[in-house]
């Protein structure tokens, strides 16, 4: 493998230029060789810092106990191991949770002197198991937990303790990029997409925040005066004139264009309208010859606004001679009217009313999820870990919060100055549901903004910790990034092979251990050790919540033992079973659903 010199400041080489003569001795490595050949000989350094303070700060961190030599902890460089990405893979129930959960209880586990205050850890927790394994954390660290939850508006869980704050996570629609409104809406690239944008454009347009400028005014008249006259020359007959322009002004108007303008000549006489003739060369004054559509500008706008927004851009275009645009785009804004009612997507609908001054604007929002305050001109960390509970959320909210999410941040560091000074590492949980080779199609393609990260993040500080127990479904551009490997027992004939192809300087025979790996076993190979190690992880306390089920404990019961079950919170116009105690022996028939209220919540324990 490679020569370690005699003289201990002499670093171990990779590679022999002069072998060991016949017959030579073969000698035990002893712990501070082996702390040599993995470069972990000083765990700590003292330092000074600005303030004149001296300690020490870790330089490797401790991740387990190695399988070959017996009482030797494995050690992994601080700065290479967090200064690149990472993948944590194995099947499921090898120990990956307790693996990324482990490693940063041994990070902020140091409660003297210089504490790891100034990391920044998000967790995409899609299965809800990480909350609990850092409940006991020294003091100084501090956590935030978010949770996306059925009710927006609801109240936040409870905090665990002092060194946590909780709060039911709200996503602005108004901060997504028109590509990711594209993604998400299914848009197609020809006909879809422009009317999308367009759309979009007037949301910006009309809301309020661009009232005070002249040119746009003059745009708001030309398109209500495009669209009004558009209306006006089509075969329907004068009452659903009237309604058509009556719900077009109700939704978008401007003082020159509106219901009061417009309402005696609109009236309805004899069946026909009264003054059709004085709205004509009224919205004659407003049309322009030539005129450009403002782009989308993340200005505040009601979700339901994108809906009247959607009909003004397909009236726009009908306006402009593309009569069958309708037809083409019917599918998307269905798939507009779905999002727009299913529970899932809440977090997206908050009311603009409803939200907190921080969380409408762009800065202050993203700040306030990765853990930042201000103070002055100063940003001040408030949380280390900082976990956004997805367990609720069906696969297509996954995908769009945690692309949504990663792209804000991502975009937020690239315009810090100076840059790189602030590291986010970002632990995806399950990443082959969201960071897929083959997008699902359900929502937005997540693995886009994963594998620019993937590619550009280490020059911002950003990195990512891959945990999944399907490699070959991962992205295979995020998994080649990966500078270091943390592989448990992986079985899976395509998994292997395409680990092999990832990491080529692995040799067959390190390979053929995966597959009989026990469990809370692993394999680590990358820039944070010299040489691939297979090591025990070291035990975790407190554990995710991700225990196996304990079959024969609650298999094999006495004829009365209940089995005790708690569900969670009932959705609104949903059917509950009330409660029903029963020897597990027999079979009871329930009585018939009552109708719950929107508070309705099953706190009973419930036996079976």
């Amino acid at each position: 493998m490679g020569t370690l010199p005699k003289k201990r400041g002499e670093s171990f080489r990779f590679g022999v230029s002069t072998f060991p003569s016949l017959y030579a001795d073969a000698l035990y490595a002893l712990d501070d060789e082996l702390d040599r050949i993995f470069e972990v000989a000083d765990p700590q350094e003292s330092i000074t810092n600005a303030g004149g303070s001296t300690g020490t700060r870790l330089k490797a961190l401790t991740i387990g106990s190695s399988v070959i030599f017996q009482g030797y902890d494995v050690k992994v460089r601080i700065d290479e191991y967090f200064g690149g990405h990472v993948a944590v893979l194995g099947n499921t129930g090898s120990g990956k949770s307790c693996t990324v959960a482990t490693v940063l209880q041994s990070l902020f586990e140091k409660k003297t002197e210089f504490l790891a205050r100034g990391a920044t850890f998000i967790i995409l927790d899609v299965n809800g198991e990480y909350r609990r394994a850092f409940s006991k954390l020294p003091t100084g660290i501090k956590r935030s937990y978010l949770q996306i939850a059925m009710n927006p508006e609801g109240q936040a869980p409870e905090p665990l303790d002092e060194n946590e704050t909780t709060a039911i996570f709200r996503l602005p629609h108004w901060f997504m990029s028109v590509e990711e409104w594209e993604l998400l809406l299914r848009a197609s690239e020809r006909t879809q997409q422009p009317v999308l944008r367009t759309a979009l454009g007037l949301s910006s347009l009309f809301s309020g925040g661009q009232n005070g400028n002249n040119n746009l005014g003059r745009i708001r008249n030309h398109i209500l005066a495009s669209c009004i006259g558009c209306i006006l020359e089509s075969d329907a007959g004068s009452p659903t004139k009237k309604d058509r322009i009556t719900a077009l002004l109700s939704s978008f108007s401007t003082q020159e264009i509106s219901l009061q303008t417009v309402q005696g000549m609109i009236a309805i006489s004899y069946g026909e309208m009264a003054q059709v003739e004085q709205l004509t060369t009224l919205i004659q004054t407003h049309r322009l010859e030539e005129v450009t559509l403002p782009n989308y500008s993340h200005s505040e706008f009601n979700f339901e606004d994108l809906s009247a927004a959607l009909d003004l851009a397909l009236l726009y275009e009908e306006a402009h001679g593309n009569k069958q645009i309708r037809d083409y785009c019917a599918q998307m804004v269905t798939r507009f009217k779905w999002i727009r009612e299913r529970e899932e997507f809440a977090f997206l609908r908050v009311p603009i009313v409803a939200l907190r001054e921080e969380e409408k604007k762009l800065d202050l929002f993203i700040e306030q999820f990765m853990g930042l305050e201000r103070e002055n001109e100063h940003l001040n960390k408030t949380a280390q870990i900082i976990i956004l509970d997805m367990n609720e959320a069906a696969d297509e909210v996954v995908e769009v919060a945690s692309a949504v999410m990663a792209r804000l941040i991502f975009d937020r560091l690239r315009k810090a100055d100076p840059r790189n000074r602030l590291p986010v590492h970002l632990i995806l949980e399950e990443a082959h549901r969201y960071v897929a080779e083959k997008p699902t199609r359900h929502a937005i393609d997540a693995s886009r903004i994963f594998e620019r990260i993937a590619k550009e993040g280490r020059k911002y500080g950003m990195f990512l910790q891959v945990a999944s127990q399907r490699p070959s479904e991962l992205s295979k551009t995020v998994l080649s990034q990966c500078s270091n490997f943390v592989i448990h027992r992986i079985q899976n004939p395509d998994d292997l092979s395409h680990i092999r192809q990832m990491t080529p300087f692995i040799s067959e025979s390190v390979m053929k251990r995966l597959p009989s790996l026990p469990k809370q076993h692993a394999l680590i190979f990358g820039n944070a050790v010299n040489l691939p190690t297979t090591f025990k992880v070291r035990n975790v306390n407190p554990r995710p919540k991700s225990d196996d089920a304990a079959i024969r404990e609650l298999w094999f019961k006495a004829y009365n033992e209940p089995t005790e079950l708690k569900f969670a919170r009932v959705q609104e116009n949903q059917a509950v079973t009330p409660t029903v105690r029963a020897p597990i022996a027999t079979v009871a028939t329930p009585p018939p659903p009552v109708q719950a209220t929107a508070t309705a919540e099953l706190e009973d324990e419930i036996p079976f």
